[in-house]
C-alpha cells in the first residue's frame, strides 16, 4: 500500500525555475536543492526563503555549505524540522512518518539513486540527501526529491535503501523529520518576515571579504592540486568555487525578490553584481582547471573584481533592508 504525502508524478512534475537549464549553476548542493523542490511542490516560493545566502562565508578551507535553516523554515513557511531517532528499519519509520503527514529527509548513498545516472548510479559511492515523500513497501517503490526534481526508484534500489532486516552493525543514516501540520497557506508570503530574515543574515556577514580570503587559499592550494590531478581538483572545486558561485546566484534571485517587494533599483543592482560573481566563478573554475595542468593563471586578477561585486552587492542589500524604510513593512502578508 502506497503512502504518499504530495501525490506527485515524476513524468509530469515540473521543477522550479531555480533549477532551470538557463541557470549558471543548475544545482547547488543536495541539502539546498531538495528544499527548493520541496517548497515548490508544497505550493510555496523557495526564493522568498533565500535570505540565508547573504550570511555565508569562506571558512578557510571551503565555502560554507549553505541551506535553509530550520528556524527560517519555521518562521516563513510554518515547517518544523527536527532530527528523527532511527531505532528500527528505516522503511518502517518512513511509512509511519508519511502516514502522519510528515516528510523525511535522510542521507543515502547516491549509488542507488537512478536520477544520478552516468554520474554515480551503480558506478560511484557518494553521500547525498533526499527528501522522501512517497513509499510503497509492497511494490518496493520510493518517491523522493533530489537535486533538481522528483523521482521514483524501485526494486533492488529500494531494497538497498530500506533493508527489511538490517545487520547488527548497520549504521542508521542521519534523518530529519519534516512536520507540515503548521504549514502556511500556499503562495502566501509575509514580506515582513522575509525582510527581517534578510537583516538577520546580513548581520552575520564576516567583517572582511570572504572572496579575498578564498583567493589567498587558492594560491596556496594550486601547487598541491597540480600534483593530485583533475579528479581531486573537481572534488576541491565543488566545496569552494562551485558553492560560492551557486550561493551568489541564489543570492541574486533573492535580491530580485526584494526588488519586487520594496527594495526597488537597489535590489536590482545588487542582483546584477551577484550574478557577475556567479558567472565569474564558472570562469575561475575553468581557469584553475587549466592551471592544474601547468598553465599560468593570475589568481588575484580573477578574484579581485568578483570580490568587489560581492561586497558592493551585499552593502546595497544592507541599505535597502535596513530598519528604516526597508521592504516588507506592509501590515498584511502578500500573496505570490
Amino acid at each position: 500500500m502506497s503512502t504518499d504525502v504530495l501525490g506527485l508524478d515524476p513524468d509530469t512534475y515540473r521543477n522550479h525555475p531555480l533549477h532551470g537549464r538557463e541557470r549558471i549553476w543548475t544545482e547547488t548542493n543536495c541539502a539546498t536543492d531538495l528544499w527548493i523542490e520541496g517548497l515548490h511542490a508544497l505550493g510555496h516560493d523557495p526564493v522568498a526563503g533565500l535570505a540565508f545566502t547573504l550570511g555565508t562565508d569562506f571558512d578557510g578551507e571551503q565555502w560554507r555549505m549553505f541551506t535553509y535553516p530550520p528556524e527560517d523554515l519555521r518562521e516563513l513557511y510554518g515547517i518544523e524540522v527536527d532530527e528523527l531517532n532511527v531505532w528500527r528499519p528505516l522503511g518502517e519509520h518512513l511509512t509511519d512518518q508519511l502516514a502522519l503527514g510528515n516528510l523525511v529527509a535522510f542521507d543515502v548513498d547516491a549509488w542507488w539513486l537512478p536520477d544520478t545516472a552516468e554520474l554515480t548510479y551503480r558506478c560511484g559511492h557518494q553521500k547525498t540527501t533526499v527528501l522522501g515523500v512517497m513509499i510503497d513497501p509492497v511494490r518496493r517503490r520510493f518517491g523522493y526529491m533530489h537535486n533538481t526534481g522528483y523521482y521514483v526508484l524501485a526494486d533492488e534500489d529500494f531494497e538497498a535503501l530500506f533493508p527489511p532486516d538490517p545487520p547488527a552493525d548497520w549504521l542508521p543514516p542521519f534523518t530529519l523529520q519534516v512536520r507540515l501540520a503548521g504549514l502556511r497557506p500556499p503562495r502566501l508570503t509575509d514580506e515582513r518576515v522575509v525582510a527581517r530574515l534578510a537583516r538577520a543574515h546580513l548581520g552575520r556577514r564576516p567583517p572582511d571579504n570572504p572572496l579575498l580570503r578564498m583567493a589567498a587559499r587558492v594560491e596556496e592550494d594550486l601547487p598541491w592540486l597540480a600534483e593530485r590531478g583533475i579528479d581531486t581538483f573537481h572534488r576541491w572545486a565543488f566545496g569552494a568555487l562551485r558553492q560560492c558561485g551557486a550561493n551568489a546566484e541564489l543570492a541574486a534571485a533573492f535580491a530580485r525578490h526584494l526588488s519586487r517587494t520594496g527594495a526597488g533599483q537597489g535590489g536590482v543592482a545588487a542582483a546584477v553584481g551577484l550574478e557577475r560573481v556567479a558567472a565569474g566563478m564558472k570562469r575561475v573554475e575553468l581557469s584553475l582547471a587549466r592551471a592544474t595542468r601547468g598553465r599560468a593563471v593570475d589568481v588575484a586578477g580573477l578574484f579581485s573584481p568578483l570580490a568587489v561585486d560581492w561586497e558592493q552587492s551585499l552593502d546595497l542589500l544592507a541599505e535597502v533592508v535596513g530598519p528604516e524604510g526597508g521592504p516588507g513593512t506592509e501590515p498584511e502578508p502578500v500573496g505570490r
